[in-house]
């Protein structure tokens, strides 16, 4: 009689031991790291996700994911090219993520130790340091610098490169 119990209970914690290993192998899969996910902006989950704002530094976007880990919330941009040789990410997608580091930081109050990129082949942790916030910030004046500016040179010659473009709804130009 104890028999069909203990079976039962043997079956059981099997299962649980299967769906744990399971769950483990697709959380190392999708590239994020350990810990509860705070934030999404891939629409597969739930409605768009709220853009985060700073009205200081007047800069506005929306991670991929934001994940609260035991060093702090820490956000992750998720791209679907491989990544460079070399374990580096290429550094126009490092200014992207240090800009959800600095949104994070002003919303929550508390600086994120890093960031991670995820190509289609690799993972790429990037450490939110005082020296890449001083270059976000530099590079964000130049940016600003540069839209005030009447004869700065935009190329519209590359009818792929205008098609990726973030920025295509208020270019107001065609590419050529």
């Amino acid at each position: 009689m104890w028999i069909v119990p203990l079976l039962l209970a043997g079956l059981l914690l099997y299962l649980a031991l299967w769906l744990m290993r399971r769950a483990s192998r697709n959380q190392q899969r999708s590239g994020l790291p350990e810990g509860k996910l705070v934030y999404a902006d891939t629409g597969r989950w739930s409605e768009v996700a709220k853009p985060y704002f700073s009205q200081r530094y007047r800069l506005t976007g929306k991670p991929d994911y934001l994940v609260e880990t035991d060093d702090g919330i820490v956000p992750v941009e998720v791209k679907r090219s491989p990544a460079p040789p070399g374990g580096r990410a290429y550094d126009s997608h490092v200014m992207q993520l240090a800009a959800y580091c600095l949104l994070v930081e002003e919303a929550h109050d508390e600086a994120p130790p890093h960031g991670f990129i995820r190509y289609a082949d690799a993972t790429v942790q990037i450490d939110w340091t005082d020296a890449l916030r001083s270059l976000l910030l530099e590079t964000l004046d130049d940016m600003r610098d540069d839209l005030a500016r009447r004869d700065v040179a935009r190329s519209h010659d590359d009818a792929a490169r205008c098609a990726a473009c973030g920025v295509r709804h208020a270019c107001g130009r065609e590419a050529l």
